[in-house]
């Protein structure tokens, strides 16, 4: 692990394996780097994986006020400029993680070489943000535990939970989270819409959706990968934090992916 400074801001970060092509690795809203300990390794045989805590998350420096997906995605390409990473690279992101990997393909189509995303957060619906807005004030105010059963029981299926000591370490780290850092995550997905860039996307694009996914069913994952030209679209029996539920299904997947788009 390392702590660099980068655009503006105080990430942890890690660089592992070796090779000639990168992948970066963006975890879900709530997440950290270590929602890629059993995805991140298998990767690195063969291709130098970065993965951090985005702003806000694990211990990268926290927010206060407004957050961008700009932000966001400027935070990788940094990343990349201290680790000498100039060629094209693959990412791969999960929920908000998916947003920011599809954003940074929109923003740097000339640094990347293709992009598969796990339920992509890319917005939420007009009619859902009173909610969700609601939502994020109290966990503001009251702090992350009083969100975590609905947390886990839509986002963390009880079907997934046979290891149950996988399940219990994510929960605790879940509730971890700083709370004014994930409800500026949180506002920075009900501004956004994304789908003028999506559509305007030319790398491969791989959108995965999980069928034990309450948060963002299948229905939502599809229609984002509806938009992109080309995007493939596979279903996968996982949930919303599917790095962490079923790092092997998705590690699979992502690779015959990425193999069969040379990227």
């Amino acid at each position: 692990m390392d702590f660099i400074e980068a655009n503006g801001a105080g990430l942890r970060c890690e660089l592992s394996g070796c090779g000639e092509r990168s992948l970066v690795l963006v975890h879900e809203m709530g997440g950290s780097l270590e929602s890629w300990d059993e995805v991140a390794p298998r990767f690195a045989r063969s291709r130098r994986v970065l993965r951090y805590d985005t702003r806000g998350a694990g211990l990268s420096q926290k927010v206060r006020g407004e957050l961008t997906l700009d932000t966001m995605a400027d935070d990788i390409a940094a990343l990349l400029d201290h680790f000498g990473i100039a060629g094209k690279v693959a990412l791969a992101g999960v929920a908000v993680g998916g947003a920011i990997a599809l954003h940074f393909a929109a923003r740097y189509p000339q640094r990347t070489s293709a992009v598969a995303v796990g339920s992509p957060a890319t917005g939420i619906a007009a009619e859902r943000r009173p909610v969700a807005l609601e939502r994020l004030a109290r966990i503001e105010a009251a702090g992350m535990a009083i969100a975590v059963e609905d947390a886990m029981l839509n986002g963390y299926a009880p079907e997934l939970r046979g290891d149950i000591g996988r399940f219990e370490r994510f929960r605790a780290r879940w509730r971890g989270n700083d709370p004014s850092s994930y409800a500026a995550v949180w506002g920075m997905l009900a501004a956004a819409d994304m789908n003028d860039e999506l559509a305007r996307l030319t790398c491969p694009v791989l959108v995965i959706g999980g069928s034990l996914d309450r948060v963002r069913p299948p229905p939502l994952a599809e229609a984002v990968a509806k938009v992109i030209p080309g995007a493939r679209y596979t279903e996968l029996r996982t949930g919303h934090y599917m790095s962490v539920q079923t790092p092997e299904l998705l590690s699979d997947c992502i690779d015959e992916f990425l193999t069969s788009v040379g990227a």
